[in-house]
């Protein structure tokens, strides 16, 4: 698995992808329907309908990388929903970690701790 630091700001499409898409088309989502930049680097991940591929997109200052991961049994479980008409949700790299190892959280709860506030984008 690829480790990122805690700093990596992670967004998860909320609606599934087409996975045919490749860079440009993957950017054009992130661009028109996420209204981030891509060469911001912060990593963009999609899901396909049936859930059982993953795709990441992120810039690595010198290109854009892909990672495409498709399961051989199982699916991909989304650690947290979008609400409302949002199209991305923002995770971070310990969820996104425990979604590709297929660990399912649902009923768990996170310990409080100290986080750095975010200015508002």
């Amino acid at each position: 698995m690829m480790m990122f630091p805690s700093s990596v700001r992670v967004f998860l499409a909320a609606e599934v992808t087409d996975m045919r898409r490749g860079f440009n088309g993957l950017c054009a989502l992130v661009e028109g329907q996420f209204g981030h930049v891509i060469t911001d680097g912060h990593l963009f991940v999609f899901l396909n309908r049936r859930g059982d591929q993953c795709k990441a997109l992120f810039w690595d200052r010198t290109g854009l990388c892909i990672v495409h991961k498709r399961l051989e049994m199982g699916t991909f479980r989304r650690v947290r929903a979008a609400v409302g008409t949002e199209t991305h949700v923002e995770i971070d790299v310990g969820e996104l970690g425990l979604m590709l190892e297929g660990l399912d959280l649902e009923h768990a709860t996170r310990r409080k701790r100290f986080r750095v506030p975010q200015a508002a984008e």
